[in-house]
């Protein structure tokens, strides 16, 4: 019976871990998007292609951005980008994402020709973290 229940969720809680994790991903590229209170077109572009390059084309990123996004609104607004940030590092374990973390949050920090002093603030804390 243990073995029938084993190999019934084998692969679920890998599925739902790295569902999970590329949420909060996707939540630290909207706090960084938010950082200087404006949301780019270039700077979605960019975390759409980061995204993409993640999880392929069958991740529905329209459904999870805006979540996302909010979450992150809702975090900045409050002044707890910081606490906002300890959650995405405690749910995010997986080695590769982590490290894959700071390059694209630069890349989106960057994605509108400019990084501002609320977006390296927010890319140092990335570094420590995740760099």
């Amino acid at each position: 019976m243990n073995n029938r229940l084993a190999e019934l969720y084998q692969g679920v809680a890998i599925h739902a871990t790295a569902d999970a994790e590329h949420r909060a991903a996707l939540e630290l590229l909207a706090l960084v998007m938010l950082a200087d209170d404006n949301i780019d077109d270039s700077e979605v572009d960019v975390v759409r292609e980061i995204s993409a390059e993640w999880r392929g084309a069958d991740f529905p990123f329209e459904d999870y951005l805006r979540p996302a996004i909010e979450s992150a609104r809702r975090a900045v607004e409050a002044g707890r980008s910081l606490e906002f940030l300890d959650a995405i590092d405690n749910t995010i374990s997986s080695r590769v994402l982590r490290s894959a973390l700071f390059s694209a949050a630069r890349d989106v920090a960057g994605a509108d020709d400019e990084v501002s002093p609320e977006e390296g603030t927010i890319l140092a804390e990335v570094a420590v973290r995740f760099g």
